[in-house]
């Protein structure tokens, strides 16, 4: 019985790599073009009107940097400032709770309660809005049922305060976290834990010199994803307590309402401007982050 060799043309076979590689771009382009209609427009609208000023005498328009310097000094400035201290105040607390949250998760031996656990954070970190508020307001505000039967109000507690926002927003941002930091605990190798008892290190030091090292790109990536989710958040605050807090969603509401000074209507799109670039700034550290943890925990 005689073998026979097939010969494959190397000029054919990149042909039709070439080929493949057009069908897959062809594939993607609805992707772009919803991406260029859905995320493109809106985006260029904005940093034209941003830079836009409507002369309120002869209704004339100009293109200069005004919207963006009114929207760093005064009260702005501050609902800005108000609104990085809140996002960076409630991702940090979230990513303190939700580690140990995420390691009892992944070393639970009930595989229910595990899953349970998953699903759970899978549907709070996506509730909020007004029904969030109004839950917390019902429970914890001022005639909430259990701020009458703990007697929280003879504490000085209020609810719609800088740190009750926090708490009600740490409702997702947690549940965000053990979504974020789970696929890391469990790519942890048990190797290592073993290679450091054998070597005489302590539990202790075991997340101090080894696993948290190593987690520290998914803990810093995931500590950047908690600040976006807060320093975007609106409904809320907006639903809770309105404009007794400064923060940058509410002033850019109360923008868009006409609320703002003759000449400076444009002064929205200039703070949602400031809002693009925090997020790309936070965007640009998370992942390069995301890159690395997964070059360690592949």
């Amino acid at each position: 019985m005689t073998a026979t060799a097939v010969r494959v043309d190397p000029v054919s076979a990149a042909a039709v790599r070439r080929r493949r590689r057009s069908l897959g771009w062809v594939a993607v382009v609805p992707l772009l073009v919803f991406t260029a209609v859905a995320f493109g427009l809106p985006a260029a609208a904005m940093l034209d009107g941003a830079f836009t000023v409507k002369d309120p005498a002869t209704g004339a328009t100009s293109y200069t940097t005004d919207n963006l310097t009114a929207s760093l000094q005064g009260a702005y400035l501050t609902a800005l400032l108000g609104s990085v201290k809140l996002s960076a105040v409630s991702a940090g607390l979230g990513a303190l709770l939700g580690l140990p949250l995420a390691q009892a998760v992944v070393t639970s031996r009930f595989r229910a309660l595990r899953e349970a656990v998953l699903t759970a954070s899978g549907v709070l970190a996506n509730f909020g809005g007004v029904p969030l508020a109004f839950a917390f307001v019902a429970t914890l505000g001022n005639a909430g049922v259990l701020t009458r039967h703990l007697g929280l109000d003879d504490t000085g507690w209020d609810l719609y305060s800088f740190w009750g926002l926090v708490i009600v927003y740490l409702y997702f941002l947690i549940p965000l976290m053990v979504l974020t930091i789970t696929p890391a605990l469990e790519g942890l190798r048990v190797q290592w834990r073993e290679a450091a008892q054998n070597n005489g290190a302590t539990g202790a030091q075991y997340w101090r010199h080894v696993a948290l090292p190593v987690l520290l790109p998914s803990l810093l990536g995931g500590l950047v994803l908690l600040f976006g989710s807060a320093f975007a958040a609106y409904a809320t605050a907006a639903a809770m307590v309105g404009s007794s807090i400064p923060l940058v969603t509410l002033q850019i509401a109360d923008a868009i309402s006409g609320n703002v000074l003759v000449g400076q209507e444009n002064v929205a799109l200039a703070l949602s401007l400031d809002m693009v670039l925090v997020a790309g700034l936070v965007m640009a550290v998370y992942l390069p982050l995301q890159r690395r943890s997964a070059r360690w925990l592949a």
